[in-house]
């Protein structure tokens, strides 16, 4: 395991990737941290009504009265930097919200972009973790972090600058201490990484750890191991429970500490303005006046809130790049695939799929399961598979339909091909039939889905369920028999009106006349298409104008009249 993976050492590319984030919404975020600016920049004139009113009121001997355009102006001040809190907060959070769409999108098209084979070997709970409370570790970086950091570069140098002016040393006791909190919150930061970057482990690991055992909760029970796997839910719940309270006790005992060392200085300051004032400290040519003691007095504890800020703030900078390390891999997937090319003809003569020397090895096996396929489809062909069960006519399937890579050779495809792929498990989502049928193609019309359905003998059955085709069933298609779900999947192809049908088993589990009538539909929808249809079947076989022999990885051709 890399040092990355066990959290001991912060990646630099984590930071670049975070930058690259935040073009995604460069202006908003530019807004939120100038109005963040400026809405600090009015504590000076804000303290400096104030500081004005007392020093007249109870110096000069002014009356309330009198102080009304001083009110005015501070209640204007005080306006605005309401309005410019508002605004700033209301361009952070669309900011946030257009880069967690864009990161969300971008992981996406990278699991697409990776391919079913890799991400069969992934634990779906934590896929989803990634896209899920990964990416939400960005929002407090983005809506918080960002802005202060431009706070704290503009609001502490206006208030020093300010405080000079009126009295140096109390600038000096600022300038002096300022650099103990950044240099605190760097010290920190390595601990808080480290540790943030373990918890999202945690997370990831009980979230993939409870949704495999919710999708296999009926064979838990079935074998008696409910006990067992909560023992293991609770010990991967206990585990985040650990991680997160060591994430909190670092982000506790910071801000104590920076609490202190603020307070500490707001203090001393307090101190040398009230020995001035009993005379006990004179290190001024001039009396300092009460308005000039309540002016520095009113900005030292504001000179300190960005910095202060920037350090709770600070542990999200560090939850932020331990996801960015954690997704750093989806996050460097190149959206398309170097292994594959597509040639620059398309004509009636070009076939649709080429494949020379094609082989196959799934990760962790140690040999091919498909090795040196030449293969060369075009229109009209119907084709037939034969050969023993894992003798890899599925494998054959998956990379024409482009879901395997291949480890060896060369696949070309016709650039602009449409393939449609009803495979021997056929995922149906949560929902109606009609809503999985859409699936293929979003803007058909009611009368070209029923006529698919019918097509592919889905509304033998569905026609006599109480809602039709608008029968709600289960994930992976709880509420259908293995026969049902290949038909609809096999609707979804006819929906999909491909170039290139490839079918894995489309007539299993059917009876001899339901079987008959599917072939039938096949065998008249392949008109001037071309189908590749692995089976087991005599009558599928006989429906196919060429069989196909696949043995032991290696595929040999043999013409058989239909």
């Amino acid at each position: 395991m890399s040092e990355t993976a066990t959290g001991q050492t912060p990646t630099p590319a984590a930071a670049s990737r975070l930058k690259a984030l935040g073009h995604a919404a460069a202006l908003p975020l530019r807004g939120a941290s100038t109005c963040a600016v400026l809405a600090g920049m009015l504590l000076v004139p804000q303290a400096a009504l104030i500081a004005t009113c007392i020093q007249r009121v109870f110096v000069d001997g002014a009356s309330a009265a009198a102080q009304a355009p001083l009110l005015v102006a501070l209640l204007a001040v005080l306006v605005a930097r309401a309005l410019l809190g508002w605004a700033g907060r209301r361009w952070a959070d669309h900011a946030v919200e257009r880069i967690r769409i864009a990161l969300r999108a971008r992981l996406a098209r990278a699991v697409v972009a990776r391919g079913p084979a890799w991400a069969r070997m992934q634990q779906s709970g934590a896929l989803a973790e990634h896209l899920g409370a990964h990416v939400d570790a960005v929002e407090g970086y983005y809506g918080g972090f960002v802005l202060v950091r431009a706070e704290v570069i503009g609001v502490p140098l206006a208030i020093l600058l300010a405080v000079f002016a009126v009295d140096r040393t109390v600038g000096l006791v600022l300038l002096l201490t300022m650099p103990l909190v950044p240099v605190f919150m760097m010290l920190v930061g390595w601990g808080a990484e480290a540790a943030s970057r373990r918890q999202l482990q945690a997370l990831a690991r009980m979230g993939g750890h409870f949704a495999d055992r919710l999708r296999g909760l009926g064979l838990i029970r079935i074998y008696g191991r409910g006990d067992a796997e909560l023992q293991g839910i609770r010990a991967a719940a206990e585990e985040l429970r650990v991680r997160s309270l060591r994430v909190l006790r670092i982000a506790f005992l910071s801000s104590a500490a920076l609490e202190f060392f603020a307070s500490l200085s707001v203090a001393m300051i307090a101190l040398y303005l009230g020995l001035s004032y009993l005379g006990m400290l004179d290190l001024r040519t001039a009396p300092l006046t009460l308005g000039a003691g309540v002016f520095c007095l009113l900005l030292a504890p504001e000179f300190y809130a960005p910095l202060r800020r920037l350090a709770t703030h600070y542990h999200d900078r560090a939850g932020a790049r331990a996801a960015m390390d954690e997704l750093g891999t989806l996050l460097d997937t190149p959206e398309h695939s170097p292994s594959e090319r597509t040639p620059h003809v398309n004509d009636a003569s070009t076939p649709l799929v080429v494949a020379r020397g094609v082989a196959v090895r799934h990760a962790g096996a140690a040999r091919d399961a498909l090795h040196d396929a030449d293969i060369a489809l075009r229109r009209g062909q119907r084709v037939a598979l034969a050969g023993p069960s894992g003798g890899g006519k599925s494998t054959l399937l998956d990379v024409l339909a482009g879901l395997v890579p291949s480890t060896a050779g060369e696949l070309v495809r016709m650039p602009g091909l449409r393939i449609g792929y009803a495979p021997q498990r056929p995922f149906l989502f949560a929902g109606s039939l009609r809503d999985n049928l859409r699936m293929a193609r979003p803007e058909a019309s009611d009368e070209e889905l029923r006529a698919a359905a019918d097509a592919a003998q889905v509304l033998r059955f569905a026609d006599r369920l109480p809602d039709g085709l608008d029968t709600v069933i289960g994930e992976r298609g709880f509420g259908l028999s293995g026969g049902e779900a290949r038909r609809v999947a096999l609707a979804r192809v006819f929906l999909r009106s491909p170039d290139l049908l490839l079918l894995d088993e489309p007539t299993a589990f059917l009876d001899p006349d339901t079987e008959a009538a599917v072939l039938q539909a096949i065998v008249r929808f392949a008109e001037g298409r071309c189908v590749v249809m692995a089976t087991h079947s005599a009558a599928a076989m006989a429906a196919m104008a060429t069989m196909w022999r696949v043995h032991d990885g290696r595929l040999s051709t043999a013409e058989d009249g239909a």
